[in-house]
C-alpha cells in the first residue's frame, strides 16, 4: 500500500481493531421504527481455503420515520435462497427492527419468500430491476417514446 516502516503485528493490530469495530456495529441494538427498507445482494470473489469462490454480500438500508437513512445490516451468504434471506431478516428483527411499512429489493423469489415469512411488509420491485424486467420486453431491448 505504500507504507513504509509499519511491521505485520502493527498491521495484524489495526486489521483486529478495524474487525471488532465493524463487528460491534454489525451487532448493535437497532432502535426505533424504520418504515422503509431496501435490501439487496451483491456477488464478490474472495479467497477461502486457497481457492477462489463466488459470495453473496447481502446489506440492509433502512430508513427511519425521521427520514434518516443507516445500513442496518450486511451478511456474507453463500447465495441469495430464501432460507439465507429468512435467516438474515430474523437476525434484524431480533436486533430490534421493527414497524417496516415498505421493503424494496429486486425481484428475487428468494427476498420476496423471506420477506413474507418474517416482515409484516409490503414488497415493491425496485425500479432497476423494473428497468431491466421492462427493457427485456422493448424492441430490441429499447424504450423507443414518441418522437425517437
Amino acid at each position: 500500500m505504500g507504507m513504509t516502516g509499519i511491521s505485520k503485528s502493527q498491521v495484524s493490530r489495526l486489521c483486529e481493531e478495524i474487525d471488532g469495530k465493524v463487528k460491534a456495529f454489525l451487532e448493535r441494538p437497532i432502535e426505533g421504527d424504520w418504515p422503509y427498507l431496501w435490501i439487496d445482494a451483491t456477488y464478490l470473489k474472495v479467497r477461502r481455503g486457497g481457492r477462489i469462490v463466488s459470495v453473496a454480500v447481502i446489506i440492509a438500508v433502512g430508513v427511519n420515520a425521521d427520514g434518516r437513512r443507516e445500513v442496518l445490516g450486511r451478511e456474507i451468504g453463500t447465495s441469495e435462497a430464501e432460507p439465507i434471506w429468512t435467516e438474515f431478516l430474523r437476525k434484524l428483527t431480533r436486533r430490534g427492527l421493527r414497524g417496516v411499512k415498505l421493503v424494496v429489493s429486486d425481484a428475487h423469489e428468494g427476498i420476496k419468500a423471506a420477506v413474507t415469512k418474517v416482515l409484516t411488509a409490503t414488497w415493491l420491485p425496485s425500479s432497476a430491476s423494473s428497468a431491466r424486467c421492462c427493457s427485456s420486453k422493448t424492441m430490441s431491448g429499447r424504450f423507443r417514446g414518441p418522437g425517437t
